[in-house]
């Protein structure tokens, strides 16, 4: 089972969740090491994740939403430089 990812400019969509394109901040593309420590050690128990354990690599992205308490979705893919070049667009 994969993770349904779409962005159509001005809104992300990962699953059922979705964030308009003005409340993304800095999205950082994460190898092995960083997704591993993003899951473990460094995890912030208020982001919101839509993970599979078997990747290792994906995307942190920060959320600009003062309404809203999460601080960064983590996202697995293997496709993570292609949505990092779109979101940062």
């Amino acid at each position: 089972m994969t993770s349904e990812i779409t962005f159509d400019g001005k809104v992300l969509r990962i699953d059922k969740a979705n964030i308009e394109v003005n409340y993304l901040g800095k999205v950082t593309v994460l190898d092995k090491t960083a997704m591993r420590l993003l899951r473990t050690r460094d995890a912030d128990p208020a982001a919101y994740l839509a993970i599979k354990f078997w990747e290792p690599r994906g995307l942190r992205i920060e959320l600009n939403d003062s309404r809203d308490k999460t601080p960064y979705w983590l996202v697995t893919s293997k496709r993570g430089e292609e949505i990092a070049a779109l979101l940062n667009r």
